[in-house]
């Protein structure tokens, strides 16, 4: 099992959502995150007063997938979220070893 975390532009969530659904995805945990990368943020004006931007608003996704999977939902998550311009987002992969319904006690590929 492996944990697909995904940080993209809150714009997308939809569009990535639907295509997650498409492949049989089950669960998917989403979270209103903000921060920066290689952009540092950005100035705005508002009301003619410049301001700066340091932590870019953002949606952090977080995948469970069977490691046969995980391929088809990063190259979801990637064609779904990219813009083509800074800021688009990363996905991280990481080993998941032990998975735990609470309801059940159901463990690892039940427990999905």
């Amino acid at each position: 099992m492996k944990l697909v975390t995904a940080i993209v532009k809150p714009h997308k969530l939809d569009e990535i959502k639907d295509a997650l659904q498409e492949l049989g995805v089950q669960g998917l945990t989403v979270t209103e995150v903000r921060g920066y990368g290689r952009q540092r943020g950005h100035t705005e004006v508002y009301r003619g007063a410049e301001y700066t931007v340091e932590f870019v608003p953002k949606v952090k996704l977080e995948i469970l997938a069977d490691t046969g999977q995980v391929d088809d939902v990063i190259d979801a998550v990637v064609k779904h979220a990219q813009t083509g311009q800074v800021g688009d987002g990363k996905v991280f992969v990481t080993g998941v070893d032990r998975i735990v319904r609470i309801r059940t006690g159901e463990e690892n590929v039940e427990a999905i």
